[in-house]
């Protein structure tokens, strides 16, 4: 059906050809009957024409320089009959011009004036259908083709230029965790050379410090009191100093959140669920105890959409205001006519009602879980 569509003008103007052919042959054998040369010239214009559709595009003017060879034939021998085969030639001429002048081709209509045996009104209709014909073809169809093939190169470099931004975004995605993988693990490097630096010698300190109060406690016990005491002060003072360096060491909390964001993302992708983190705003500006409701929630929204969606795909979305943070976590999975609450949603609306939030759920299309929370 398809070859059909593609080929319909083929068939119109074979139609049209045999059509004129055996028109000309019953006004011939009307007349004076038909001569063995007439239908062996005939049908050679026949088999020249049709032998023009196989020819490519740009050898087809052979053919149609042959067939008005054996039209001019006919009309040297006198068969006006075969007129219309004349008009159809002079349209398969001005169809091997592509830029031609549309108005060119309502030229041949002023040949119905040519004296025939064929009737006026025969040929000027003949003449219009054919104009019709050649016209919506060659300008009109071959216009929409021109526009459609445009429109798919056009579809194809979108889809193209679609997988190359979702390319580069996954690739930013890998880049962004990275970064806070290797920041982490720098600021853990660093935590432990501190905690060597600061704290080595105080504890090796402290146990040359007992070994000799060991040795002292029965021959000077007021001295091995003071040797122990010093230790403890010595011992306390190491535990405020590893407070104070894990304080000012330990990670940032929105480092660590978005380090585990993208990895729940890079789970789910290689599970064959693709899945996206998008923010909007400053996420600095997200207070820690609401990166935990973030975290906790997102990971129990996701884990619900891996077991019972069954989707294809999820999105996570945190876009950051001036007062307040929404995030959403949506799969385009099957949804739910019937929604309860189970552990796992009473434990996302507790942990949004202790933050002063507000949490929501859309059962379809799909399951989608937004929440709203102060900053």
């Amino acid at each position: 059906m398809e070859r059909l569509k593609n080929n319909y003008f083929v068939l119109v103007r074979l139609f049209l050809m045999v059509t004129f052919s055996i028109y000309g042959i019953t006004e011939k054998t009307r007349e004076s009957g038909v001569s063995a040369w007439i239908l062996l010239l005939a049908s050679l214009f026949i088999a020249v024409m049709a032998f023009g559709e196989l020819l490519p595009e740009k050898y087809r003017f052979i053919s149609v320089l042959l067939g008005i060879g054996v039209f001019a034939a006919l009309m040297f021998l006198g068969e006006k009959s075969f007129i219309l085969l004349g008009f159809f030639s002079a349209y398969e001429l001005l169809s091997l011009f592509k830029n031609l002048n549309p108005k060119l081709y309502f030229l041949p209509i002023a040949g119905i004036f040519i004296p025939s045996p064929v009737p006026i009104l025969t040929v000027l209709v003949a003449t219009v259908l054919m104009t019709v014909c050649y016209l919506q073809h060659n300008f009109v169809i071959r216009a929409y083709r021109k526009q459609m093939m445009e429109d798919t190169i056009t579809e194809q470099n979108l889809k193209r230029d679609m997988q190359e931004k979702e390319f580069a975004a996954k690739m930013e995605q890998r880049k962004s965790m990275l970064m806070a993988e290797n920041q982490i693990l720098e600021e853990r490097a660093s935590l432990s050379q501190t905690l060597h630096d600061k704290l080595g010698h105080n504890i090796n300190g402290s146990v040359y410090q007992l070994e000799a109060a060991k040795v002292l406690m029965e021959k000077n016990p007021e001295k091995s009191k003071n040797i122990l005491q010093a230790v403890i002060d010595q011992l306390r003072s190491g535990m405020d100093e590893i407070r104070g360096i894990l304080r000012k060491e330990r990670p940032a909390k929105k480092e660590l959140a978005m380090l585990q964001l993208y990895k729940l993302c890079e789970d789910c992708n290689n599970k064959g669920v693709k899945t996206e983190l998008v923010t909007e705003g400053d996420t600095a500006l997200i207070p820690d105890p609401i990166w935990e409701v973030i975290l906790d929630n997102a990971f129990e929204a996701v884990s619900n959409s891996m077991k019972y969606s069954k989707c294809s795909s999820i999105d996570i979305q945190i876009f950051v205001m001036k007062q307040r943070v929404r995030v959403s976590i949506a799969d385009d999975g099957v949804g739910c006519s019937k929604f309860e609450d189970g552990m796992g949603i009473s434990g996302m609306r507790s942990r949004v009602r202790a933050a002063s939030g507000t949490i929501d759920f859309q059962t379809d299309p799909g399951f989608t879980v937004t929440m709203l929370l102060p900053i």
